[in-house]
Protein backbone atom coordinates (compact mmCIF):
# COMPACT_ATOMS: atom_id res chain seq x y z
CA UNK A 1 0.00 0.00 0.00
CA UNK A 2 1.14 3.80 -1.22
CA UNK A 3 2.19 5.84 1.49
CA UNK A 4 -0.26 8.36 2.37
CA UNK A 5 0.06 12.40 3.01
CA UNK A 6 -2.19 15.05 3.55
CA UNK A 7 -0.72 18.68 1.76
CA UNK A 8 -2.19 22.19 2.66
CA UNK A 9 -2.59 23.27 -0.51
CA UNK A 10 -2.81 27.47 -1.22
CA UNK A 11 -1.66 27.12 -4.86
CA UNK A 12 1.14 29.44 -3.20
CA UNK A 13 4.61 29.06 -4.35
CA UNK A 14 5.80 27.57 -0.96
CA UNK A 15 2.98 24.99 -0.76
CA UNK A 16 3.26 23.95 -4.55
CA UNK A 17 7.54 23.51 -3.56
CA UNK A 18 6.10 21.21 -0.32
CA UNK A 19 3.86 18.75 -1.97
CA UNK A 20 6.15 18.34 -5.02
CA UNK A 21 9.25 17.66 -2.36
CA UNK A 22 6.86 14.93 -0.86
CA UNK A 23 5.17 13.36 -3.34
CA UNK A 24 9.09 12.71 -4.79
CA UNK A 25 9.76 10.87 -1.67
CA UNK A 26 6.89 8.22 -3.05
CA UNK A 27 3.76 9.52 -0.94
CA UNK A 28 0.26 9.60 -2.12
CA UNK A 29 -0.60 12.69 -1.63
CA UNK A 30 -4.42 14.63 -1.13
CA UNK A 31 -4.27 18.41 -0.92
CA UNK A 32 -7.04 20.43 1.30
CA UNK A 33 -7.62 24.29 1.30
CA UNK A 34 -10.37 26.25 3.19
CA UNK A 35 -12.50 28.64 1.20
CA UNK A 36 -13.02 32.08 3.26
CA UNK A 37 -14.31 35.33 2.18
CA UNK A 38 -10.89 37.06 2.57
CA UNK A 39 -8.82 34.65 0.40
CA UNK A 40 -7.42 37.02 -2.70
CA UNK A 41 -5.09 34.18 -4.31
CA UNK A 42 -6.60 33.37 -7.13
CA UNK A 43 -5.97 34.78 -10.37
CA UNK A 44 -6.52 34.71 -14.31
CA UNK A 45 -9.97 33.34 -13.25
CA UNK A 46 -8.72 30.02 -11.76
CA UNK A 47 -8.76 28.29 -8.53
CA UNK A 48 -4.88 28.09 -8.32
CA UNK A 49 -5.03 24.91 -5.65
CA UNK A 50 -7.31 23.41 -8.00
CA UNK A 51 -4.92 24.53 -10.84
CA UNK A 52 -1.82 23.25 -8.77
CA UNK A 53 -3.35 20.08 -7.74
CA UNK A 54 -4.81 19.15 -10.95
CA UNK A 55 -1.36 19.74 -12.44
CA UNK A 56 0.55 16.78 -10.06
CA UNK A 57 -2.53 14.61 -10.54
CA UNK A 58 -3.57 14.62 -6.94
CA UNK A 59 -6.94 15.03 -5.48
CA UNK A 60 -8.31 17.99 -3.71
CA UNK A 61 -10.51 18.45 -0.99
CA UNK A 62 -11.69 21.99 -0.28
CA UNK A 63 -13.39 22.91 3.37
CA UNK A 64 -15.61 25.93 3.57
CA UNK A 65 -14.44 28.28 6.88
CA UNK A 66 -18.27 29.26 7.04
CA UNK A 67 -20.14 31.32 10.24
CA UNK A 68 -17.20 29.27 12.57
CA UNK A 69 -14.58 31.20 10.25
CA UNK A 70 -15.87 34.55 10.49
CA UNK A 71 -16.46 33.84 14.31
CA UNK A 72 -12.77 33.46 14.99
CA UNK A 73 -12.25 36.63 12.58
CA UNK A 74 -14.22 38.21 15.10
CA UNK A 75 -12.97 37.13 18.08
CA UNK A 76 -9.77 35.46 17.67
CA UNK A 77 -8.35 33.39 20.75
CA UNK A 78 -4.71 34.92 19.67
CA UNK A 79 -5.36 38.19 18.91
CA UNK A 80 -4.70 39.83 15.17
CA UNK A 81 -1.74 40.44 13.50
CA UNK A 82 -1.17 44.11 12.37
CA UNK A 83 -4.60 44.54 10.65
CA UNK A 84 -7.57 42.40 11.72
CA UNK A 85 -5.54 38.76 10.60
CA UNK A 86 -5.85 36.46 13.01
CA UNK A 87 -2.87 34.03 11.50
CA UNK A 88 -2.84 31.63 14.42
CA UNK A 89 -6.06 30.58 14.95
CA UNK A 90 -6.84 30.66 10.99
CA UNK A 91 -3.80 28.26 10.86
CA UNK A 92 -5.14 26.40 14.41
CA UNK A 93 -8.60 25.66 12.45
CA UNK A 94 -7.37 24.61 8.75
CA UNK A 95 -4.44 22.19 10.23
CA UNK A 96 -7.75 21.08 12.90
CA UNK A 97 -9.21 19.88 9.90
CA UNK A 98 -6.60 19.02 8.34
CA UNK A 99 -5.77 16.61 11.07
CA UNK A 100 -9.62 15.27 10.88
CA UNK A 101 -8.94 14.15 7.24
CA UNK A 102 -5.45 13.11 7.96
CA UNK A 103 -7.49 10.36 10.77
CA UNK A 104 -10.54 9.60 7.73
CA UNK A 105 -7.81 8.44 5.15
CA UNK A 106 -5.42 7.04 6.91
CA UNK A 107 -2.45 8.84 6.20
CA UNK A 108 0.78 9.66 7.79
CA UNK A 109 1.18 13.07 8.50
CA UNK A 110 0.15 16.52 7.33
CA UNK A 111 2.20 18.73 5.52
CA UNK A 112 2.91 22.52 4.67
CA UNK A 113 4.65 25.17 2.64
CA UNK A 114 5.50 26.95 5.69
CA UNK A 115 8.78 28.79 6.14
CA UNK A 116 10.75 29.46 9.28
CA UNK A 117 11.49 33.15 9.97
CA UNK A 118 8.82 34.16 6.68
CA UNK A 119 6.09 35.37 8.60
CA UNK A 120 6.15 36.97 11.82
CA UNK A 121 2.81 36.19 13.76
CA UNK A 122 2.76 32.47 12.98
CA UNK A 123 6.05 31.44 11.56
CA UNK A 124 8.43 31.49 13.99
CA UNK A 125 9.58 27.93 16.05
CA UNK A 126 7.25 28.89 19.35
CA UNK A 127 3.92 29.85 17.26
CA UNK A 128 4.49 26.74 14.84
CA UNK A 129 4.87 24.75 18.16
CA UNK A 130 1.62 26.07 19.25
CA UNK A 131 -0.32 25.82 16.12
CA UNK A 132 0.90 22.13 16.38
CA UNK A 133 -0.39 21.01 19.59
CA UNK A 134 -3.37 23.29 19.54
CA UNK A 135 -4.78 21.50 15.98
CA UNK A 136 -3.53 18.12 17.75
CA UNK A 137 -0.97 17.20 15.11
CA UNK A 138 2.13 17.11 17.71
CA UNK A 139 4.20 14.66 15.57
CA UNK A 140 2.40 14.63 13.00
CA UNK A 141 3.08 17.99 11.10
CA UNK A 142 5.89 18.24 8.46
CA UNK A 143 7.12 21.86 7.20
CA UNK A 144 9.63 19.91 3.90
CA UNK A 145 11.06 23.52 3.63
CA UNK A 146 12.60 24.31 6.67
CA UNK A 147 12.42 20.81 8.25
CA UNK A 148 15.88 19.91 8.98
CA UNK A 149 15.75 23.39 11.10
CA UNK A 150 13.00 22.32 13.01
CA UNK A 151 12.29 19.04 15.69
CA UNK A 152 12.10 15.47 13.87
CA UNK A 153 9.10 14.51 13.35
CA UNK A 154 7.33 10.99 13.63
CA UNK A 155 7.29 10.18 10.07
CA UNK A 156 10.98 11.22 9.84
CA UNK A 157 12.25 9.24 13.29
CA UNK A 158 10.13 5.65 11.84
CA UNK A 159 11.97 6.28 8.46
CA UNK A 160 8.92 7.17 6.69
CA UNK A 161 10.11 10.32 5.18
CA UNK A 162 14.10 10.83 4.56
CA UNK A 163 15.11 13.58 6.58
CA UNK A 164 18.27 14.60 4.38
CA UNK A 165 15.87 14.82 1.41
CA UNK A 166 14.31 17.80 3.21
CA UNK A 167 15.27 21.68 3.09
CA UNK A 168 16.74 24.00 5.76
CA UNK A 169 15.02 27.16 4.01
CA UNK A 170 14.42 30.48 6.52
CA UNK A 171 13.62 34.19 6.42
CA UNK A 172 11.83 36.04 4.43
CA UNK A 173 13.50 36.22 0.96
CA UNK A 174 12.13 34.14 -1.71
CA UNK A 175 14.91 33.73 -3.96
CA UNK A 176 15.83 30.21 -2.79
CA UNK A 177 12.00 28.92 -3.49
CA UNK A 178 12.25 30.54 -6.90
CA UNK A 179 15.70 29.15 -7.63
CA UNK A 180 14.09 25.29 -6.33
CA UNK A 181 10.90 26.12 -8.73
CA UNK A 182 12.91 26.61 -11.81
CA UNK A 183 15.69 23.36 -10.76
CA UNK A 184 12.48 21.16 -10.15
CA UNK A 185 10.43 22.23 -13.61
CA UNK A 186 7.85 24.32 -11.68
CA UNK A 187 6.53 27.76 -13.17
CA UNK A 188 3.68 29.60 -13.17
CA UNK A 189 3.22 30.69 -9.66
CA UNK A 190 0.58 32.73 -8.29
CA UNK A 191 0.49 35.11 -5.06
CA UNK A 192 3.95 33.63 -3.85
CA UNK A 193 3.55 36.19 -0.47
CA UNK A 194 0.21 34.87 0.18
CA UNK A 195 -2.70 36.86 -0.80
CA UNK A 196 -5.49 37.10 2.58
CA UNK A 197 -7.56 40.46 2.67
CA UNK A 198 -7.03 40.11 6.29
CA UNK A 199 -3.51 41.71 6.18
CA UNK A 200 -5.09 44.44 4.08
CA UNK A 201 -4.90 47.99 6.09
CA UNK A 202 -8.07 48.89 3.95
CA UNK A 203 -9.92 45.75 3.78
CA UNK A 204 -9.43 45.84 7.94
CA UNK A 205 -10.82 49.04 8.58
CA UNK A 206 -14.47 47.98 6.33
CA UNK A 207 -14.43 44.52 8.40
CA UNK A 208 -13.49 47.07 11.68
CA UNK A 209 -17.54 48.82 10.44
CA UNK A 210 -19.08 45.45 9.54
CA UNK A 211 -18.43 44.24 12.81
CA UNK A 212 -19.14 47.12 14.86
CA UNK A 213 -22.77 47.89 13.17
CA UNK A 214 -23.34 44.21 12.63
CA UNK A 215 -21.61 41.61 15.19
CA UNK A 216 -23.20 38.24 13.51
CA UNK A 217 -22.66 39.31 9.60
CA UNK A 218 -23.49 36.69 7.17
CA UNK A 219 -20.91 35.59 4.82
CA UNK A 220 -22.41 37.62 2.08
CA UNK A 221 -22.35 41.11 3.92
CA UNK A 222 -18.45 40.27 4.33
CA UNK A 223 -18.00 39.51 0.75
CA UNK A 224 -19.77 42.50 -0.42
CA UNK A 225 -16.69 44.25 1.61
CA UNK A 226 -14.60 43.30 -1.80
CA UNK A 227 -16.23 45.23 -3.78
CA UNK A 228 -16.89 49.28 -4.51
CA UNK A 229 -16.82 51.89 -2.66
CA UNK A 230 -17.94 52.06 0.87
CA UNK A 231 -19.65 54.88 3.03
CA UNK A 232 -20.96 54.76 6.51
CA UNK A 233 -23.57 57.41 6.40
CA UNK A 234 -25.11 56.25 10.02
CA UNK A 235 -25.30 53.54 12.14
CA UNK A 236 -28.36 52.54 10.73
CA UNK A 237 -27.04 53.21 7.06
CA UNK A 238 -24.18 52.22 4.88
CA UNK A 239 -23.68 52.81 0.81
CA UNK A 240 -22.08 50.88 -1.44
CA UNK A 241 -20.63 51.93 -4.96
CA UNK A 242 -19.47 50.64 -7.79
CA UNK A 243 -16.45 51.53 -9.14
CA UNK A 244 -16.84 50.49 -12.63
CA UNK A 245 -19.80 48.50 -15.08
CA UNK A 246 -18.66 45.79 -13.94
CA UNK A 247 -19.07 46.18 -10.17
CA UNK A 248 -22.30 47.77 -10.75
CA UNK A 249 -23.56 44.41 -11.85
CA UNK A 250 -21.68 42.67 -8.86
CA UNK A 251 -23.85 45.11 -6.60
CA UNK A 252 -26.95 43.55 -7.67
CA UNK A 253 -26.20 39.93 -6.61
CA UNK A 254 -25.60 41.56 -2.78
CA UNK A 255 -28.92 43.81 -3.11
CA UNK A 256 -31.39 41.96 -0.22
CA UNK A 257 -35.22 43.45 -0.01
CA UNK A 258 -35.32 46.25 1.84
CA UNK A 259 -32.17 47.93 -0.06
CA UNK A 260 -32.55 50.94 -2.36
CA UNK A 261 -30.61 51.11 -5.78
CA UNK A 262 -29.45 54.42 -6.83
CA UNK A 263 -28.32 55.83 -10.11
CA UNK A 264 -28.01 59.58 -11.90
CA UNK A 265 -30.27 60.10 -14.75
CA UNK A 266 -28.89 62.15 -18.18
CA UNK A 267 -25.33 61.30 -17.00
CA UNK A 268 -23.06 58.74 -17.13
CA UNK A 269 -22.34 57.06 -13.45
CA UNK A 270 -22.41 54.55 -10.79
CA UNK A 271 -25.04 52.33 -9.36
CA UNK A 272 -25.20 52.93 -5.40
CA UNK A 273 -26.83 49.85 -3.13
CA UNK A 274 -27.94 51.99 -0.03
CA UNK A 275 -28.66 49.06 2.92
CA UNK A 276 -30.67 50.85 6.05
CA UNK A 277 -32.49 49.48 8.69
CA UNK A 278 -34.62 52.41 8.82
CA UNK A 279 -36.00 54.50 5.19
CA UNK A 280 -34.45 58.10 6.27
CA UNK A 281 -35.10 61.10 4.07
CA UNK A 282 -31.63 62.29 5.22
CA UNK A 283 -29.43 59.06 3.92
CA UNK A 284 -31.32 59.21 0.72
CA UNK A 285 -30.49 62.31 0.12
CA UNK A 286 -26.67 61.84 1.04
CA UNK A 287 -26.88 58.48 -0.59
CA UNK A 288 -27.89 60.26 -4.07
CA UNK A 289 -25.82 63.28 -3.29
CA UNK A 290 -22.46 60.45 -3.18
CA UNK A 291 -23.79 58.90 -6.27
CA UNK A 292 -24.12 61.95 -8.35
CA UNK A 293 -20.24 63.02 -7.14
CA UNK A 294 -18.91 59.95 -8.69
CA UNK A 295 -21.01 60.22 -11.85
CA UNK A 296 -19.95 62.44 -15.13
CA UNK A 297 -21.80 65.12 -14.25
CA UNK A 298 -20.17 65.80 -11.00
CA UNK A 299 -19.39 69.60 -12.32
CA UNK A 300 -23.36 70.34 -12.27
CA UNK A 301 -24.81 72.18 -9.47
CA UNK A 302 -27.55 69.95 -9.05
CA UNK A 303 -28.60 66.48 -10.58
CA UNK A 304 -31.32 64.33 -10.86
CA UNK A 305 -30.73 60.60 -8.74
CA UNK A 306 -32.96 57.75 -9.23
CA UNK A 307 -33.49 55.27 -6.64
CA UNK A 308 -36.11 52.31 -5.95
CA UNK A 309 -36.43 49.21 -4.16
CA UNK A 310 -34.30 46.60 -5.15
CA UNK A 311 -36.84 44.73 -7.26
CA UNK A 312 -39.34 46.98 -7.48
CA UNK A 313 -38.11 49.37 -10.28
CA UNK A 314 -42.23 50.47 -10.47
CA UNK A 315 -41.97 52.02 -7.24
CA UNK A 316 -38.68 54.97 -8.57
CA UNK A 317 -38.26 58.03 -7.23
CA UNK A 318 -36.33 61.00 -8.15
CA UNK A 319 -34.62 63.26 -6.07
CA UNK A 320 -32.68 66.24 -7.07
CA UNK A 321 -29.21 67.08 -5.08
CA UNK A 322 -26.40 68.62 -5.29
CA UNK A 323 -23.21 66.73 -5.98
CA UNK A 324 -21.26 65.92 -2.36
CA UNK A 325 -18.11 67.85 -1.25
CA UNK A 326 -14.49 66.42 -0.42
CA UNK A 327 -15.11 67.40 3.22
CA UNK A 328 -18.11 64.96 3.67
CA UNK A 329 -16.76 62.49 1.30
CA UNK A 330 -13.68 62.21 3.58
CA UNK A 331 -15.69 62.04 6.63
CA UNK A 332 -17.86 58.94 5.90
CA UNK A 333 -16.27 56.80 3.17
CA UNK A 334 -14.50 53.71 4.79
Amino acid sequence: MQKKAVALLSGGLDSTLAVKLIMEQGFEVTAVNMVTPFCNCNSKNRCESKYVADKFGIKLKVFSGGAQYLELVRNPKYGYGRNMNPCLDCRILLFSKARQYMEEIGAAFVFSGEVLGQRPMSQHKQAMRLIERESGLQGRLLRPLSARLLEETIPEREGLVDREKLLDMQGRTRKPQMALADELGISDYPCPAGGCLLTDSQFAVKLKDLFAHNPRPSEKQVRLLRFGRHFRLSPQAKLVMGRNEEENKRLLNFAAPGDLLFNVLDYSGPLALLQARERQGLAIAQAASLTARYSAGRSRPYLRVRYNPFNEPERAETINVPPANEAFIAAVRL
